[in-house]
């Protein structure tokens, strides 16, 4: 599906809250759509469209400037997503692909399969680039042209370290700028981690997905630094920092 064209006014809005090019220093985006209600989706495993085409658009300026996209299992799971990069300023489908950042599956219990998968169709044909799956063991049966990265967990509570995998990410494959898109565990984690998050950008739909779509909301009350707005067609985008705490 092609995109519709970038609004003039985004990329003003959204310079500060990118990395800088060429910039060796660690960087981190996260980045996601909601409804007005904090929700991401209609349900669990449920693919929900939430953004305007627009905005859509924009997450794609995103990936371009950024080297690496994350996301979880349960997203890849349930969405199939491409997690390559359509947009590039001449549109030139050489600096697309050389400007699509690395798909990055925090998939410790090992569900996913990337032979067969969206993802795997646009690599062989040239339109996005091989995952690096993150696991807690590396399996026997590796596929073809996957990287596989341990996980790096907290050695008294078990959980995943951030820190450690982003550090990892920037010194064993040279991914310096990080875009991470959810689900619903990743983002409510790394909203309490103002020291690694570097900005925020939320997509607000103008939609409410109700009690029983998935929630966003963090477990403690959080404080957000630097606000931006822009205002869309449907959807506002807020650009913001996490406060330290």
């Amino acid at each position: 599906m092609s995109l519709v064209s970038l609004p003039q006014d985004l990329p003003s809005i959204l310079k500060s809250y990118l990395p800088t090019t060429n910039s060796d220093k660690k960087f981190v985006t996260l980045t996601y759509a909601q409804s007005i209600d904090a929700r991401i989706s209609k349900g669990p495993g449920i693919r929900t469209i939430i953004s305007h085409p627009e905005t859509k658009t924009m997450t794609h300026y995103l990936r371009y400037h950024h080297d690496g996209i994350l996301i979880g299992s349960g997203t890849v799971l349930a969405d199939d997503p491409g997690l390559n990069c359509k947009w590039a300023p001449d549109g030139s489908q050489e600096e697309i692909q050389e400007h699509s950042p690395r798909p990055i599956i925090l998939d410790t219990s090992g569900k996913w399969k990337f032979t067969g998968s969206k993802m795997h169709e646009l690599f062989l044909q040239q339109q996005g680039k091989p995952p690096i799956i993150i696991v807690d063991k590396i399996p026997n049966d590796k596929e073809e042209y996957v990287e596989y990265m341990l996980a790096t967990r907290d050695i008294e509570t078990g959980s995943l370290n951030w820190f450690s995998l982003t550090k990892k990410l920037r010194e064993d494959y040279n991914i310096n700028s990080i875009m991470i898109e959810g689900g619903a565990k990743v983002i409510k984690q790394l909203l309490l981690k103002p020291d690694l998050v570097n900005s925020l950008v939320i997509t607000i739909g103008s939609t409410f997905l109700g009690k029983s779509g998935v929630e966003v909301s963090p477990d403690e009350s959080v404080e957000l630094s630097d606000i931006n707005w822009w205002k869309g067609t449907t959807d506002t985008v807020m650009c913001a920092r996490l406060s330290k705490r």
